[in-house]
Formats: C-alpha cells, structure tokens, sequence
C-alpha cells in the first residue's frame, strides 16, 4: 500500500514538472474552504479579493492586523513561488490593511512561478486572506482513491505543512495509511484512531475524529478523488482546523456534482484543454514536437512509445474517440496545429466503430482550412479504408499515406527534425498544403 503511495506521488510530480494536465477537476483553495465550511468543517475565517482595495476591506473585516494572503493559482508550491513582478512568495503573512493592499497589486494580474506550473506561470486573478491562526502542532491528511486498494484511502502524517512528497522518500515511517471498505465508510473508531496516531492532543480527540469524518462525508457525497488538507492543524488554544484545502473531483461524475463543475476555472488550465472538451476530444499537452491524432488510449499509448523508439518525441495524447465526425477532426488539427512546438502530425486511426473515410473527410477539410505547412502522415486502416485512401489521393494536398506504423512513424520523425532543423536556421523549408 504505501510503496503504492509514494509511486503515485512521484508519478504525480513527475507529471505536473512536465507540464501535463490531471484530469480530475481541481478547484481554488477558496472555493474547497467555502465547501468545507458547508460541511461544518471549521477553517480560518477569511475573504476572496479581485482588487486591491477588496484586500484592504477584506483585512477591516476580519478585525485583525494578523491575516494571511495566498495568491489563488491552481498549483502547488505557491509559498516559494515568484511572480513575475518580482514578488517573492505566494503566500505571505500581513500585519495590516495598508500591507493586504500592497501585496495585492504586486500579486493580482501577474504570473505566479512555482514548481510546479513551469516557467510560464499561472495568471493570479484573485487572492485568499485569512486570519493569522497559530498553531501548536500541523498535520498532513489526505483521502485519496487508490487503485490497488480499490477504494479510498486515508494517507495521514504527523508532519504537516510542507512537501509530503519529500516526508515519504526520507520518513516513510511518518506516513500513516488506512484503506476504508467503501460499503461501511470511515468508522468512528477508526477516525478516533487517526486522532489519536496523528498526535492531537486528547481533549481534542473527539473533535479531531468528527472533523475527519466529515471530510469523509464531503468526500464520497461530492465525488472526489482527493481531499487533501495540509496542513491540517491544533491551535495554541486547541482549536481543530483545516488551514489549507486541495480539492479534485471525478469528471465522470460533472452530470450529477453540476455545482461543483460551474466553479472550473478555465483560465487556469491549457486552453488546449478547454478547446478539446467542448468538442468532448481528450487531449493532453506534452513536450515533443510531433502531434498524435489517434482513436483510443491503448492505440495512443502505442503511437507515442513508437514515436519515442524511432527517436521522436510526441507532443500531445490526442484520442478522437471511436465516433467522431468530420467537424471534431478538424477542430483536432487546430487544437494540434495550435502548438508553435508541433513540426509534424501523424494521424493512426483503427477503424472499428470509427470509419477511416470520417477521418480523411476531417483531414482534409482541416488542411484546407488550416492551410498546414506541415508534413502530415496519415497510417489508416480498417472499416472503409479504401474509400478513405481514395479521398486522399484524389484531394491534391500533399498528405503523405503509409500503411505500416513503423514507416509512418520513423517518416514522422524524419520530416519533423528537418522542420525543426529549417526552423533553427531560418531557411523557411515549408511543406506546402495545398498544392
């Protein structure tokens, strides 16, 4: 179970360093707050700010001179992120309205650098201000679902507030799991446990115990994939908080959680992303320079390891799925042409469900509207495979077709180091469409 954990952890790092998107809806931390809060769960008292003069009412609310801001991006790391502006820190402590509005204006409207949303950053549109809580002891606690558990799981430690990543490679006995049967839900007694393991202090057992299973409750009701609490916390005058949250939730369940789904922030995602979902394409973005067109995972999966066996490297996972139509094809060419890295696309369809004649139309419809300088291989085969390489043939644009995947993808690569190579030199090498 643990070593389970801890690999999905670094694969989960691994992924967002590389800037690739998880596809669980994740909402801002004062979003997750305002649920938990619904929920009874008790959190610092706090405010949303779009200006900065919100900041500085927002700080003669709160009555205190003690307050918190945390710039609102959906990344990790914020603490020891730099903005663009040149603030160090997205989150700082404030001792007055004057300070709430200062470090607005350098915070609001400005990049937001961290670890983990590279060096393009994540605009800051808002910022979060809390009262300054202190606390005597800070804990990590999470649910997450697990696929070897089959269910949920609870991953809790008594070292809260910082890399939980970095705790479970040098302390691994600090972390604590507890797979819990779905069918029974997270026991009282078991809650009093995780209380009592974590370190509260035992006249706040009890409470402790009830703030855990109520994030149990959010948890299955709400859909989620994770709630993550770090730190979760006990004051100087014993008082049980969540002083941070971390929400993520099931898109295959947005039909019946369409509360949940009308707080997505696009602005804060790829707008690759945005652009596939309204054509219900799946896309990812990666780091390579030669886009994939292909209809399912599996088959994905494959074009992208024989692009990287060739000596390519892919720049996306885009899967039309088995029904697509000529429209979302071409909306995929644009979604893939749109990356400045892409030097070439290959196209891999099985026709199954799907028929290759759909996809050529699609293609074709796309380098014409698109007007591509880039190579395109096209490798199709199955249902109406025939009819397809005869719309190809006969459209006079230069799509090169390719029955065996091994050619398609080494001439995929080939065609696109020479456009890289043209690029780099400025030598204006274009391959031509249409003719």
């Amino acid at each position: 179970m643990f070593r389970s954990f801890t690999r999905g952890l670094a694969k989960r790092a691994s992924m967002l360093s590389k800037g690739q998107q998880r596809r669980n809806l994740s909402i801002h931390e004062y979003m997750s707050m305002e649920l938990l809060n619904k929920y009874g769960i008790n959190t610092p008292k706090g405010g949303v700010a779009r200006t900065p003069q919100e900041a500085h009412d927002i700080v003669l609310k709160l009555g205190t001179e003690d307050a918190v801001i945390k710039a609102q991006v959906l990344a990790g790391g914020r603490g020891k992120g730099v903005f663009d502006s040149g603030l160090k820190g997205g989150v700082r402590p404030i001792y007055s309205p004057t300070e709430a509005k200062m470090f607005a204006e350098q915070m609001l409207g400005h990049k937001l650098i961290t670890k983990q949303t590279g060096a393009d950053g994540k605009i800051c549109d808002s910022v979060f201000i809390v009262e300054r809580k202190y606390v005597r002891r800070e804990f990590y606690f999470a649910i997450l679902q697990d696929r070897k558990a089959q269910g949920p799981v609870v991953v809790a430690s008594s070292q809260g507030g910082v890399d939980i990543e970095g705790v479970a490679a040098e302390s691994p006995e600090a972390i604590i799991t507890l797979p819990i049967d779905i069918d029974i839900g997270l026991k009282k007694e078991d809650a009093k446990y995780l209380a009592e393991k974590l370190g509260f202090s035992p006249k706040v057992h009890d409470e402790a115990a009830d703030m855990i299973q109520k994030l149990y409750k959010l948890f299955i009701e709400k859909d989620c994939t994770q709630v993550e609490i770090n730190p979760m916390a006990e004051s100087s005058d014993h008082e049980v908080l969540c002083m941070d949250a971390k929400l993520n939730f099931d898109d295959n369940a947005e039909f019946r959680q369409k509360d949940i789904f009308l707080l997505r922030d696009t602005s804060q995602e790829d707008s690759r992303e945005v652009a596939a979902s309204k054509y219900n394409l799946n896309y990812i973005g990666l780091n390579g320079q030669i886009g994939c067109l292909v209809n399912g995972a599996g088959l994905a999966m494959s074009t992208m390891d024989i692009i990287k066996l060739y000596g390519g490297e892919p720049a996306n996972f885009l899967d039309v799925g088995g029904g697509a139509t000529a429209e979302q094809v071409t909306e995929a060419f644009k979604i893939i042409s749109s990356d400045p890295q892409v030097t070439a696309i290959l196209v891999n369809i099985f026709g199954g469900i799907m028929r290759c004649d759909i996809i050529a139309q699609g293609i074709i419809q796309a380098a014409t509207q698109l007007s591509l300088t880039m190579p395109v291989i096209v490798r199709l085969q199955g249902t109406e495979v025939d009819e397809a390489k005869r719309l190809i043939a006969e459209s006079g644009l230069r799509i090169i077709s390719v029955d065996d995947l091994d050619d398609a993808a080494s001439k995929s690569v080939q065609l696109s180091k020479i456009v890289q190579i043209a690029r780099q030199a400025n030598i204006g090498v274009k391959f031509e469409l249409p003719i």
